[in-house]
């Protein structure tokens, strides 16, 4: 049984950053950043995913070079892997994000049959896993986790991305804990107001919500106990990509040994710090900077 398997599509990332003409191309997919990070604190991690056959072996490679298991990824060498285009403005607050192409959907067979996990993280980026899936999977792990931005992004025909409702709402009756950010919340809810989507995110039995706020760090509700959590101050702000999936996968790597959700949320913060001082999901400092960062953010700004 592994401590956290993560669902979702690896990507391929073109990352257009401010006073660059060409992207960083990188690995990329939510699923990627956040096992990086629960592996960084010691957990064992798997995935469940489905690339093309223009997937790099390199990034194969790589990813079991860090100890992740792939066990669970299908490559269909006939299919193109998911890929987007990531274009930052010149203070990298907001970026423009363009879906190229888009792999295969995971279905239910996908999955592999001895699937055992302490948590399960559901990380679609472009509405890869169905609600069959995912009702699937609440039955191979003690706790669900879901990041629904793939489910609330639309794309037109260019491949522009807009956000929208979550279609199917059943599927967060399955959650334990739902993890979005401002924009994504809001739009999955249809809730105007940050306090009224997180009410009717635990409305529908959802006991942890975090909502993350960039720079301005996150939002942690806990049956509808707020916690503000503040972000460290990163040494430099390089490539925001993937913060909020490291945020998550920190979380729930603490989660599961029984620690505080507030102690947990911090850890997230801390390693979410280290990912962006870097392009992609290639730095994450060790183990024990992201315990040192979450220790300043807990004892100064949350026990206190």
């Amino acid at each position: 049984m592994f401590d956290v398997i993560s669902v979702g599509h690896f990507a391929i990332d073109s990352i257009f950053l401010p006073n660059r003409h060409m992207p960083f191309v990188v690995l990329g997919g939510s699923v990627a950043y956040f096992s990086f990070a629960a592996r960084q604190l010691n957990a064992t991690v798997s995935v469940v995913s489905k690339v093309g056959g223009d997937f790099p072996s390199a990034y194969l490679w790589w990813l079991e070079q860090e100890g992740i298991d792939l066990s669970g990824v299908v490559k269909v060498e006939s299919a193109s892997t998911t890929r987007f285009e990531l274009e930052y403005s010149s203070d990298l607050s907001n970026r423009k994000l363009r879906l190229k192409n888009k792999a295969p959907t995971i279905t239910v067979n996908n999955l592999p049959k001895c699937l055992r996990a302490k948590a399960i993280h559901v990380a679609p980026v472009a509405g890869e896993v169905s609600y069959k899936v995912v009702k699937k999977l609440k039955n191979c792990a003690d706790l669900l986790s879901l990041d629904p931005q793939g489910l609330v992004r639309k794309f037109d025909e260019k491949g522009n991305m807009t956000l929208r409702s979550v279609k199917n709402k059943r599927i967060l009756e399955l959650v334990d804990v739902y993890k979005s950010s401002l924009n994504e919340i809001k739009a999955a809810t249809g809730m105007s107001r940050l306090d009224s989507a997180l009410k009717t995110v635990h409305s529908y039995g959802v006991e942890t919500v975090i909502v993350t706020l960039g720079v301005k760090g996150a939002v942690l509700s806990v049956e509808e106990t707020i916690y503000d959590i503040p972000a460290y101050k990163s040494k430099r702000i390089v490539d925001p990509t993937g913060a909020g999936d490291v945020f998550v996968g920190g979380f729930l790597a603490e989660y599961i040994r029984g620690e505080s959700s507030a102690w947990c949320a911090c850890v997230g913060s801390a390693a979410a710090s280290l990912v962006v001082e870097a392009v992609g999901p290639t730095f994450f400092g060790d183990k024990a900077e992201i315990y040192r960062r979450a220790r300043m953010l807990y004892e100064k700004e949350i026990k206190q």
